[in-house]
């Protein structure tokens, strides 16, 4: 087949580790021999964020602004390990968050379902899709290691002069101090778009955090989401027969689990990184988790909710096989080479993507994966297969459906 032309590049960057290493094979198996694809590229590797003063990441969301549609690798958010294994020069915030900082987008995550693998909450019949705020928090935090006694505040300082001060507390010893904040008008757009996505798919909302403890920071976010409801949204809500409900964060997690799925749960920065986590485990497997960060302004970044695959990493580099499933990030890929076809009016483009995203699937539900889904499949006699050679096998199944 002639390859599908693009019109616009998308915004491509690059990772670290294992995941590194699938971006390559996805992009040679299954995206150039059928797309003529056109990207800006952003080594967003530790060693180049190390060199560039991390300089790259901001340089990538800012691309990202321009051209619409971003697909991202996965990334090392390093710590004191990292720092002596890479030589770093200082201890780099998460790439995730910065990008979210500056796109001030809501990160939507949701399973990817496949018949022979089976929940391990197994009441789950129906995808639960996690909406994670992307601004602020603990992803944006400032710190402080208390070296001993002495006094900690909380100073706010008004432009007209008028200062607000609170104790945060009287240290006796050493301690730590951490800073966070957020913005209402993020909390919006954060509300907003959690709103419209339950509109657009037709699905419950449900939101969660803490106010009971934190009486002002998380009860704001309550507070900001009823507000914009009951002003904009309740009349559309209750025309499709969807519900919207808030409730504290530990109640949530018990909901979830009694539930049947098919719905959103909307949750602050940090709980949504570890929720997104445990759902998506308890669906199956990590690497079976959609990521896209839609910002207020109709930008989109696709990427696998997982990590860098460290451990297999370092098997590769000893020459060792690994059987690394990389279904997350070529749905990364397929995700935004859809939204770009949409964009550009480029159905051929569209349609691509789909057909991927059914290869992937059924290549696994023929019964040929990788071992970490052998391991949870009740598929009978499962073929286990390299990183590559399943790669390679859905790249088989693809040409069969084009």
């Amino acid at each position: 087949m002639e390859k599908i032309k693009m019109t616009t590049p998308l915004v491509e960057m690059d990772g670290d580790e294992m995941t590194r290493i699938l971006w390559r094979m996805i992009k040679e198996e299954l995206i150039l021999p059928y797309v003529d694809l056109k990207t800006e590229y952003y080594d967003l590797g530790l060693e180049h964020r190390n060199e560039t003063d991390d300089q790259v990441t901001v340089d990538s969301a800012r691309a990202t602004q321009k051209y619409g549609v971003a697909v991202k690798c996965a990334t090392i958010t390093p710590n004191a390990a990292r720092m002596t294994e890479y030589n770093l020069k200082e201890m780099w915030k998460s790439p995730n968050g910065t990008i979210r900082a500056i796109l001030d987008g809501t990160v939507f995550r949701a399973p990817i379902l496949i018949k022979g693998i089976v929940p391990y909450v197994n009441k789950w019949d129906k995808p639960i899709t996690i909406a994670r705020h992307a601004y602020g928090d603990v992803y944006k935090n400032t710190e402080i290691k208390v070296p001993g006694p002495g006094k900690a505040e909380l100073v706010f300082t008004a432009q007209d002069g008028a200062v607000i001060r609170e104790t945060i507390h009287e240290f006796t010893g050493p301690g730590i101090l951490q800073g966070i904040h957020n913005t209402e008008k993020s909390i919006s757009s954060f509300a907003r778009a959690c709103f419209n996505y339950a509109l657009d798919t037709r699905q419950d909302l449900w939101f969660a955090t803490k106010d009971t403890i934190s009486k002002k920071y998380d009860h704001t976010f309550k507070d900001i989401f009823q507000e914009i409801y009951d002003s904009e949204y309740r009349e559309r809500f209750q025309e499709l027969g969807i519900e919207y409900f808030y409730t504290l964060i530990d109640d949530a997690v018990a909901r979830v689990i009694r539930s049947e799925g098919g719905f959103i749960w909307a949750c602050k920065n940090y709980d949504g990184d570890v929720m997104s986590d445990m759902v998506a485990t308890a669906y199956g497997d990590l690497s079976m988790m959609t990521s896209v960060l839609v910002s207020p302004d109709g930008v989109y970044e696709y990427e696998a909710a997982h990590g860098t695959v460290q451990r297999h990493y370092y098997k590769y580099l000893k020459g060792e096989e690994t059987s690394t499933n990389g279904i997350a990030t070529i749905f990364a890929w397929t995700g935004a080479l859809k939204k770009r076809g949409e964009l550009d009016n480029i159905p051929e483009l569209t349609a691509f993507g789909e057909k991927l995203e059914r290869a992937c699937i059924k290549t696994v539900e023929d019964g040929k994966m990788t071992r970490s889904l052998a391991s949870i499949s009740t598929c009978e006699n499962p073929v286990v297969l390299s990183s590559l050679d399943f790669i390679r096998a859905i790249r088989e199944t693809l040409e069969s459906l084009l």
